[in-house]
Formats: C-alpha cells, sequence, structure tokens
C-alpha cells in the first residue's frame, strides 16, 4: 500500500512492485505484521512536511515483525526464516512495513525471542523504543531489573501505546509507576499494565495524590503533554529529576517556570526517535528485547493495550483509526504467520 502524494487517507493504493533483493548489510523481510503510529498518518498527511524522503512514492509503517526472506552478503547474526521485529523501517527508505516485503538495514532489524508473538512485535518499535529513550535520558542510560530501583516514575497518559510501555518496562526495572489516565475505563488498562498507582487527572488532585505515593518526589516523568503538565511535574519531581517529553499533546508550546525548573536542578529532554543517535537505539531495542524474553512487556486487553486488526487492503481505515484516537494498539494484517 503506497501514497504518491499526501493528503487523507484516501490517497493510499494497493501497488505490486517488483520483489526486493538485499544488499550488503540488508535483509529482506516478509512481514506478518505492521504497527500504526499516529507518525504513519501524519507522514502520509502532509502535517511533517511534503513526501518523506523526498521520494515519489512510500509504502509506510515504521514498526513490524515478521520473518528473515533473505540475507545480503555481511549479515551474520539472522537466518532465513528466522522471525524479527522492525523499527524505523521507513526512516529515509520509500518502503516501510506496509508491503509484503521490506529490505531493511539489518541495524533495524531484531531477532524476536522464543514465544513472542507478531502482534507484540509490531509494537516494539515507536511505542517501546520512545518509551526506552524517556526513562534514560537521566542519570540511568540502560534498563535491566534493577536499574531503577527506589525510584519513582511518572507516566503522562498510561493507556497509550507509548505509555503502556513506559509502564511495563519501568516496572521490569523496578521502579514504582504512577500513571496518569482521563477515565475509569483508562484506569483499568494502566491498571492492567501493572501500574502500581492510577491517577484520575479528570477526578482527582493529581499534585495532591502523587507527593501522598512520593512524599520525596517523582525521579522520572514520561511526558506525552508538556504544554498542558509542565508546571504540574514541576511540583511533583524530585532534586535531579529528568522529565522526557515525546510528544506535543495539549498543544505546541510551553511556558517554564524558570525558577520551579532551576530550583530543582531539573533536566528536560525531548525525544524524537528519528534523530536520536544510532547506538542508543540500538541499546534500546537490546533492552526491549531482554524485556520481551522476560515476559515482561506484553500487549492485548489483559496487558492494558486492546488490539484492533486491520487486513492490508484497508490500511487507510487503519489510519483513520489511529487519527481518531483508538485506544489501544491499532495493527495491520499484512501475510499469514
Amino acid at each position: 500500500m503506497v501514497y504518491r502524494e499526501t493528503g487523507p487517507s484516501s490517497v493510499l493504493q494497493a501497488v505490486e512492485l517488483d520483489d526486493p533483493t538485499p544488499g550488503a548489510g540488508e535483509v529482506v523481510v516478509r512481514v506478518v505484521r505492521s504497527g500504526i503510529n499516529p507518525t504513519d498518518w501524519k507522514f502520509r498527511a502532509g502535517a511533517m512536511g511534503g513526501m518523506p524522503g523526498g521520494f515519489d512514492q512510500v509504502a509506510p509503517g515504521q514498526d513490524g515483525a515478521g520473518r528473515v526472506e533473505a540475507v545480503g552478503e555481511g549479515v551474520s547474526d539472522l537466518a532465513v526464516g528466522d522471525p524479527v521485529w522492525l523499527f524505523m523501517a521507513q526512516s529515509g527508505r520509500p518502503v516501510g512495513t506496509a508491503a509484503e516485503l521490506s529490505v531493511q538495514p539489518v541495524e533495524r532489524v531484531t531477532r524476536l525471542p522464543e514465544g513472542a508473538g507478531f502482534d507484540l512485535g509490531a509494537n516494539l518499535g515507536v511505542p517501546a523504543i520512545t518509551a526506552h529513550r524517556a526513562l534514560t535520558v537521566g542519570d540511568v542510560p540502560r534498563l535491566a531489573p534493577g536499574a531503577l530501583d527506589g525510584r519513582v516514575v511518572l507516566v503522562a497518559g498510561g493507556a497509550g501505546a507509548v505509555g503502556n510501555a513506559a509502564v511495563q518496562l519501568a516496572r521490569w526495572a523496578g521502579a514504582t509507576v504512577i500513571t496518569t489516565v482521563s477515565s475509569p475505563e483508562k484506569a483499568a488498562l494502566a491498571e492492567a499494565a501493572g501500574a502500581h498507582h492510577v491517577v484520575d487527572y479528570r477526578r482527582e488532585d493529581v499534585v495532591a495524590r502523587v507527593r501522598a505515593i512520593a512524599p520525596d518526589g517523582v525521579h522520572q516523568v514520561v511526558e506525552v503533554a508538556p504544554a498542558q503538565n509542565l508546571a504540574l511535574d514541576l511540583e511533583v519531581v524530585a532534586q535531579h529529576a529528568t522529565i522526557g517529553f515525546y510528544a506535543n499533546n495539549g498543544g505546541d508550546e510551553m511556558t517554564l517556570p524558570v525558577r520551579g525548573a532551576f530550583a530543582k536542578n531539573v533536566a528536560l529532554v525531548g525525544v524524537l526517535l528519528y534523530s536520536v543517535r544510532p547506538d542508543l537505539l540500538r541499546a534500546a531495542a537490546d533492552d526491549v528485547t531482554a524485556a520481551v524474553a522476560a515476559g515482561a512487556l506484553r500487549v492485548g486487553e489483559d496487558a492494558g493495550l486492546p488490539l484492533h486488526h486491520y487486513p492490508l487492503d484497508e490500511l487507510a481505515a487503519a489510519h483513520d483509526a489511529v487519527e481518531g484516537g483508538a485506544v489501544g494498539k491499532v495493527l495491520v494484517d499484512v501475510t499469514d504467520a
């Protein structure tokens, strides 16, 4: 499924392309599942500029999972038939995961641990790596069991895909996890994800609740709406806390309470995967894969992330569902497992 101009989801169309051949350091993956993220429809709609990469034709999809179909020269860690997950598959390339076959640099292809399904694999790119980066922009550069022992993490929007991954990763690393949500239904999802404490910001005093839970302050904030929440975050964080923000929900500009920030020695760090250093992306992918192998990252309603499946020829409807704010994860079934 491709688009040749930016615009509404109706610009997406089915085409037949020649099967790709891997070059040196590349892998061809038969995509089983594609994960849809907000940036996918935003790029398609032109909200991020013109045609991505200046390409004449783009098959979208940054995230996906499938099996290795072919490997190029110099690839030794993967073999034909291996189950894998992909991240940033369409970044700088014309064909992402909305295609039966996608050729990718081996650095963006990671073997799925035994027992991990393709539904989970297609959710490990943008959501899980973004969550990892937001959790590690401070003085804890890697996640593993015990890495966040004794720390309190506040996840804004714990029912979203990134929030869900942040809750699960932070808990796996040993943190006490607080999350904010906007409804009782989303509270149930955040609890299913493993949050220790859930605060409904529309019905509760967030500052009072968080201070009661963490009287010494929050050490790390994973923030989806900094324009709305920055002042609140500064009220509840501890000295030398870090606020990692990855979206502009609720506004494109924010006001910084200067004294409140420097008085607590707070670091405010933006997170956008497309400009993150390759070594940091690789570290995140390795840590995320370790969490999957440990059973710490899950998807599905019982993990707080309901799944919504669409066939490949209904990619436009899948994009519309994400743009419309679907609760959970939208997946596209590309080929048979």
